[in-house]
Order: C-alpha cells, then sequence, then structure tokens
C-alpha cells in the first residue's frame, strides 16, 4: 500500500462568535459624552476645580499656559509663547503672540471689572492682570508644540537671561503637570483626528483612507468608512517554505480600521499632601480586522517571524482647562506568521472589537496597569492541507505619552491558529482512506508595560516597568476528526 498527502477542503467553516473578554486591576471608566470645550467648573470641596477634557481648537495656534511661581491664582491661559527651544541647553525663547484680529471676548468666569478697554472692547473673561505678564523664575510654561519642541514643552523657568530681538531668553528646567494642573480634577476621552495622523508605508501594497465630514468611500461597492475612523489595506507576500510549489505562494491581504482615542485623567485634590492623588493615561478604541492568509509560510525558526508594514504617528493636544496636554500616540502596524513549512492554508477571518490600554494611579497603591478587550470573530472560510501548523497575526504594536515621553505601550494582536495531521492512503484495489484530525483556533494576544516616564504627572518614580500582563483568548472555530 502507498501513502498519499491529500488535500482536505473545509468549506463554510463558521466560527462561534465568542466574546472574548479581560481585564487588568481597578480599570479606569468614562462613558461621558464628547468633551465640552475646555473650561472650569468650581468642585464641591470648594478648594479643587473640575476642567473639561477636549480637543484644541483646529487651526489657530494654541495659548500656552502659565502658573506663576508667587501661587496667586490658578495657571491660566496667556497670550505667551514659546518662540523657540533648544532641548540641548534647556534655553527657549518666550515671546507674546500677536493678537488675534475680530478675537471675541471668552467665555467664562466674569472679569469683575464691569469695564471696557480703550478699544471699546472688555478684557477676556476670567484672566487675571498676572496672565500676560513677562515670565520669572519659578513660573512654570505648558505649550503646544514649538518650534525646537515639537512635542510640546512643559517646564519650569530657571533663570531670565535677558531680553533678545524675539523675546525673552530663559533657561528651564523639567517639571511635572502637579505643577500646572495643581488640586484641580479633570477626566474625559477625546478621539484622536484621522487627519493629524501620519502614515509611513514600510512595504509595498499599503494604502492609508480616513474618513472626516460625510464618510470616505473605499472598496469596489462603495462602502462607508465611518466618521472618526482611519483604515489600512495591505496585500504583502510572506517568505515562502523553499520546496513550496509556485501556487503556494504565501501572502497576507486585508484591512485594519481603528478609531483610537486617548484618556486622561487627574484627581489633584490631596488636602496639601505632594502629588496628586489620582492619575489615568490610557488609549481605546475600536477595532475592525478582516485578513486572509493563504499559501505555505517558510518555517519560523526562535520568535515568529513579524513583518512591519506601516507606522502611525500623532500629536494630539488635549486642552485640560486652560492647559494644553501635548500626547503623543505611535503605532506599528504589522503582519506575524510563525509556521513549520508544511501546512499550506486558505483562512479567511473577521475580527471586531474594542482594547484599552494604561495606567491608572492611587495615592498610597502607585501605578496600576489596566488593560481589557471585548472581541468577537465573525465566520471563516478556510482550507488546511494535510499535516503541520501555522499562526497568523494582524496586530499593532502602540505607545502612548505626553510631551514626548513615552507613559504605555501596548502590543495588540488579533490571530488565527491552524493545525491538521490528514493522511490518505489508496490500495492497488483502487480503495481510498482518511485517517487524522483537523483544528482552527481564533484569538488575540494583549500585553505591554507601563514606563518610568508615567511620573510625568507628579507622581513617585517607579523604579522599573510594569507589566500590563499577558492578557490571551482563544476560542475554536472548528475542529473535525476524519477515521477510517
Amino acid at each position: 500500500m502507498r501513502t498519499l498527502t491529500r488535500r482536505l477542503l473545509i468549506p463554510g467553516l463558521t466560527a462561534l462568535a465568542l466574546t472574548a473578554t479581560g481585564c487588568g486591576s481597578t480599570p479606569h471608566t468614562n462613558d461621558a459624552g464628547p468633551a465640552a470645550p475646555a473650561s472650569v467648573t468650581p468642585s464641591s470641596d470648594g478648594t479643587s476645580q473640575q476642567l473639561d477634557v477636549a480637543a484644541a481648537p483646529q487651526g489657530t495656534p494654541t495659548p500656552a499656559a502659565v502658573a506663576r511661581a508667587d501661587g496667586k491664582g490658578k495657571s491660566e491661559k496667556s497670550t505667551l509663547k514659546v518662540a523657540s527651544y533648544d532641548q540641548a541647553s534647556g534655553r527657549a525663547v518666550i515671546a507674546k503672540s500677536a493678537p488675534e484680529a475680530g478675537r471675541s471676548p471668552s467665555p467664562g468666569k466674569s472679569s469683575g471689572t464691569g469695564k471696557a478697554t480703550e478699544s471699546g472692547k472688555s478684557p477676556e473673561a476670567g484672566k487675571s492682570p498676572e496672565a500676560d505678564k513677562p515670565v520669572a523664575v519659578g513660573d512654570v510654561i505648558a505649550s503646544a508644540p514649538a518650534p525646537g519642541a515639537p512635542a510640546g514643552l512643559l517646564a519650569k523657568v530657571t533663570e531670565v537671561v535677558g531680553k533678545t530681538d524675539k523675546g525673552t531668553e530663559v533657561k528651564t528646567a523639567s517639571t511635572t503637570l502637579a505643577a500646572v494642573l495643581g488640586d484641580d480634577k479633570a477626566d474625559g476621552k477625546v478621539p484622536v483626528d484621522p487627519a493629524a495622523v501620519t502614515v509611513e508605508p514600510l512595504t509595498k501594497g499599503v494604502t492609508f483612507s480616513w474618513a472626516k465630514g460625510p464618510g470616505l468611500t473605499f472598496g469596489p461597492e462603495g462602502a462607508k468608512l465611518p466618521l472618526g475612523n482611519l483604515r489600512l489595506d495591505v496585500n504583502a507576500s510572506v517568505d515562502t517554505a523553499p520546496d513550496a510549489p509556485a501556487s503556494a505562494g504565501a501572502s497576507v491581504s486585508g484591512f485594519v480600521q481603528l478609531a483610537p482615542q486617548v484618556e486622561f485623567a487627574y484627581d489633584g485634590s490631596t488636602g496639601g499632601a505632594p502629588g496628586p492623588r489620582g492619575a489615568f493615561l490610557g488609549m481605546s478604541g475600536d477595532w475592525s480586522s478582516q485578513w486572509k492568509l493563504q499559501g505555505r509560510a517558510a518555517a519560523s525558526t526562535g520568535a515568529p517571524k513579524r513583518i512591519p508594514f506601516a507606522k502611525l504617528h500623532s500629536s494630539p493636544v488635549i486642552q485640560v482647562g486652560p492647559v494644553p496636554v501635548v500626547v503623543n500616540l505611535d503605532l506599528t502596524c504589522y503582519i506575524q506568521v510563525e509556521a513549520d513549512g508544511r501546512v499550506t492554508l486558505d483562512v479567511q477571518q473577521d475580527v471586531k472589537g474594542d482594547f484599552k490600554v494604561g495606567g491608572s494611579y492611587a495615592a498610597g497603591k502607585g501605578w496600576t496597569p489596566v488593560s481589557a478587550s471585548n472581541v468577537k470573530s465573525t465566520p471563516v472560510k478556510a482550507s488546511v492541507t494535510a499535516a503541520g501548523r501555522v499562526k497568523g497575526a494582524l496586530g499593532a504594536e502602540a505607545s502612548v505619552g505626553l510631551y514626548g515621553a513615552v507613559g504605555v505601550t501596548a502590543d495588540f494582536a488579533p490571530y488565527l491558529r491552524g493545525e491538521g495531521d490528514i493522511k490518505a492512503s489508496a490500495s492497488s484495489d483502487g480503495k481510498t482512506s482518511l485517517d487524522g484530525a483537523w483544528a482552527l483556533y481564533g484569538g488575540f494576544d494583549l500585553s505591554g508595560n507601563l514606563q518610568l516616564q508615567l511620573s510625568l504627572f507628579g507622581t513617585p518614580v517607579f523604579e522599573r516597568r510594569i507589566p500590563l500582563g499577558t492578557l490571551n483568548r482563544e476560542w475554536a472555530l472548528s475542529t473535525g476528526h476524519v477515521g477510517r
């Protein structure tokens, strides 16, 4: 009797619509709707204020916030701006912004004077006389991106060097958000504008789409990309097993669609104790992907083969009351294949769900990692060859931080895993038989770390990275056995 290898077809496999969930310790939640324009509201304790969290206005310069060294009053918006900054020396030039033509008074608290200026316009509401005075030693400046400070600037003035033709030159040192937010409170979510995301393709066959306004049309059927979403389509080859026929060339194709948002919280009401009482920084959003892995991938030795196909970067400015907080987001989307070089797959999977990663701080407890995901896998169609194993993922490495300092890193990877050991035998009388088993599984991995730079909130520095912990869920899509 001679042994043959036969391709086993598994038509129309229906995935179990299984929901996989998991979370870290004490996840931060905030189910409020869209944030209102930045403002302040006195809190119930009468000493701190509840600051609104919102995206900074587009198309106009974001005013800097200044916390005065004399401690009089809260941080305030100012006409001061960072004209230039040298990172190596920490020197900055602080100048006054040109007045905006036709600018109307800002809504907010009354100035209390009730008097008009000489030009007939009332003073900007809610601004004290100190708001625009020249900077002094001890003042803290929070600025949106500026020349020499592409990730914004959060710094304390240590010396006033003197006047220049561009403004006042000062020496600065690093400081924390506690220096400008003080004992106030803030809590909100801000969607990332896809139009502000820069994309660097790393392989051929990558296209980027985003929707703002009525939505972008894509695909042969004219589907609509939901408002606020960004989408990456990829069609890339992967290393094929050396002994595979030409018809078994390995490739991955499909798309990743994201609607990321920044989550920010701060609670400085400590009753005089140093540092805030609580804080949170993280990223969350909806995720959907549809991808197809086919062919006979080359055997991977050691770690699975990871192929980055696009890098995305954005530095959204969120307005926390009067303070512009610059958030840096980076995502690297990748394909990952782990195979033994024997199995040939033709598998397609749709994944939809959400994710949330971040760090939560509480005084007396320190930083706690937060990680959660809720993922559903929709039906797949697949065919598997006689023997072997393979695992394919379409995922993203993400980092989120403040003012250029990374605070949280995460790796979110929905995957599909297949294995089969099917053999066919035939005898001289023409009889054939099959024997063996096959299985397909869907799942996701979520892992990452909290970084030392989270101390930028004004919290104690922790000595090492704090792992988010590996969150893994896997479910059977289809399994079976063929016997003689």
